[in-house]
């Protein structure tokens, strides 16, 4: 296992906390809040309680303005009326799906009007001969399966959260499924867009592939709303494997579990999912669904394929585990203890923060080359457990993605420069390993800093060139990504 000389901040630099940017609130001009009004009647609001809803999200920054003014979009026509009212006023447009982003996504730091569109929710058309299925950007994952299921298709990416559809593609989201399905990226086939102009765009077509023009679908995907509005997502789908198998296995440490995923991946293995929880956030997955599992290094793993498939390679990873000091090799015999396991790992983040009552959570996103994970686990690890500040970690340990969670108490300014010094030296640290800050929660607010460390000035400038071009009103979310 190869290691590097620990990345460290030099001794006089001083970590900045995040409360809230420093940015300009720009006014909302009475005369667009009266042509909303107009348009939208009922769907236009500037009532305080759904101004405050729509500027939150699961992100730690607090004090942040909320929007101006909400409107509720039910059709692209609507969201090209919405983007085109704006863009007369030049003033800022945030769309905003579910409210589960995590780095500051939906935060309307420069001011202007949340465009939500949980109301386009409709699943336009199922092809089950090409497995794609046409959705609206409000439809969420969990309802687009159920949507999907009498068709014996599933879309395979899970970030958890119950997020939507245009959000995830906003984020260029993944998950527990992607070492075997990949993210969003690979899984979006073409696009509708509204641009900062209110015109409505198409990228893409339902064939699954294409070498013709600019590759605008990959643009958009991952864009977090600074360049435009997804108005309809055509998506790649999958059949449901005839069969599943779910097993957890526990070790010694760490150390032990990733290699353990390393050499089933380089074996070539297609496992399903592969998650590392590390001992205390175990415990509190126990405490807080009322488990009983082994509060030690677990990996939480998933097969997929035809009944001899999944038997041969969960006895091929049973081997590969055992050689690795793996114990306590369980199965999830039934759909239903399988389900009680991934519903405890997606709500480990809960039972995080309710481990520490009235906490917030500073959530790191980093991803390195698996051949690393094992020193960039451990050495963050030792840096949290110095620290004195509760944590969680979780990993999507397939693809060399994982998260700490640093809990702090939501006032305490200290803990906040405590957390966001040990981010900052993880997130150098994944750097210095070839890693990225961001794996799938997206760069938002808090990761600005880290994506001119990790792309360098000439790819920040780049996107930056392409945003003036699109947006050059910078209406479309701004303040996200790269700095105007």
């Amino acid at each position: 296992m190869s290691s590097v000389a620990n990345p460290r901040l030099p001794d006089d630099e001083t970590v900045t906390p995040a409360p809230a940017p420093k940015v300009a609130q720009r006014p909302t001009p009475p005369e667009l809040s009266r042509a909303l009004a107009a348009r939208f009647g009922a769907a236009f609001s500037t009532a305080p309680a759904l101004r405050e809803q729509h500027g939150r999200d699961e992100s730690a920054y607090t004090h942040v303005p909320p929007p101006a003014a909400v409107v509720f979009a039910e059709s692209a026509e609507d969201v090209a009326d919405a983007v085109r009212l704006c863009a007369q006023h030049k003033t800022p447009i945030i769309p905003f799906g579910v409210g589960s982003s995590l780095e500051g996504h939906l935060l309307a730091v420069e001011g202007g009007v949340s465009l939500d569109v949980s109301r386009m929710n409709r699943v336009l058309a199922v092809q089950p001969e090409d497995l794609t299925v046409a959705v609206e950007p409000g439809v969420t994952r969990e309802a687009l399966n159920r949507a999907l299921k009498s068709y014996g298709l599933f879309f395979p990416i899970d970030p958890g959260a119950d997020a939507s559809i245009g959000g995830m593609c906003a984020t260029r989201a993944s998950g527990t499924n992607a070492v075997r399905y990949g993210t969003m990226r690979e899984n979006v086939l073409a696009l509708d867009v509204v641009t900062a102009k209110g015109d409505l765009i198409r990228t893409g077509t339902q064939a699954r592939k294409s070498s013709a023009g600019y590759d605008l679908t990959r643009l958009f995907i991952g864009s977090e709303g600074t360049l435009g509005v997804m108005t309809k997502i055509t998506l790649r789908v999958y059949p449901l494997p005839e069969a599943i198998s779910a097993a957890i296995c526990s070790f010694a440490d760490i150390a032990d579990a990733v290699q353990t995923v390393i050499e089933i991946i380089q074996l070539g293995v297609p496992i399903a999912r592969v998650e590392l929880l590390d001992g205390p956030s175990v415990a509190m997955v126990n405490r807080h669904s009322k488990l009983a599992l082994i509060e030690e290094p677990m990996l939480l793993m998933e097969f997929h394929g035809s009944p001899a498939g999944v038997k041969e390679q969960a006895e091929t990873v049973q081997e590969i585990a055992c050689a690795h000091r793996g114990r306590a090799f369980e199965w999830a015999a039934t759909p239903e203890a399988r389900t009680r396991l991934w519903t405890a790992r997606h709500h480990a983040y809960f039972a995080a923060v309710q481990s520490r009552p009235g906490c917030r959570a500073i959530v790191t996103d980093a991803c390195v080359p698996i051949s690393r994970l094992a020193d960039c686990l451990l050495e963050s690890k030792a840096e949290a457990d110095a620290s004195g500040i509760p944590y969680f970690l979780l990993g999507h340990v397939g693809d060399g993605n994982f998260h700490f969670g640093y809990l702090i108490g939501p006032h305490d300014a200290q803990e906040r420069a405590t957390a966001e010094g040990l981010n900052q030296r993880l997130v150098a640290r994944a750097l210095s390993m070839g890693g990225t800050c961001t794996g799938e929660h997206g760069v938002g607010l808090h990761k600005m800093g880290f994506l001119i460390s990790e792309a360098g000035a000439g790819a920040i400038e780049t996107m930056r060139t392409i945003k003036h071009a699109l947006d050059p009103d910078n209406i479309m979310n701004p303040g996200k990504i790269v700095a105007w």
